[in-house]
């Protein structure tokens, strides 16, 4: 009985840390992956805050420039960068869009996936799968590095 307690203990541990990886990157992946019909153009880094760059903002299609849009600062951001970004509907807040950008909003569930993987072998004993849960995780991390 209590063998089977702690499997259940640990499969929800591992489900409620890979359902806060995939809530956490779907606020920002949302607008990279769903960007059909979304706002689409080139944000050029003016200057940056402590958490936010900000910049001028040129639209690919008809849709007024705008002087002051904002998006999260990273390492990969730099003064006088030019970013291909998507705006979020009804906000000066930008996404980084492409490969880059979608990597870059799924990092959090990378980060659940590696922790997942620990507790899926640790607590689960379940090895060849924690193996590949932390894999996936650890790629998508790494991916992310390289692609920014």
């Amino acid at each position: 009985m209590l063998l089977y307690g702690r499997r259940a203990a640990m499969s929800c541990v591992a489900a409620l840390l890979l359902a806060a990886g995939v809530w956490s990157s779907w606020g920002t992946a949302q607008h990279v992956l769903l960007a059909k019909g979304r706002e689409h153009g080139t944000l050029k880094i003016a200057s940056c805050g402590e958490e936010t760059c900000t910049g001028p903002y040129e639209p690919e299609d008809t849709a007024a420039p705008r002087s002051h849009v904002t998006i999260d600062k990273s390492v990969a951001v730099r003064k006088g960068a030019k970013l291909a970004v998507v705006v979020k509907p009804g906000t000066n807040e930008a996404v980084r869009t492409g490969t880059a950008g979608a990597l870059y909003a799924w990092l959090p569930l990378g980060g659940s996936l590696v922790l997942a993987g620990l507790v899926i072998g640790g607590g689960l004993r379940l090895t060849r799968l924690a193996w590949a849960t932390a894999a996936a995780g650890g790629t998508l991390l790494v991916g992310a590095f390289f692609a920014l």
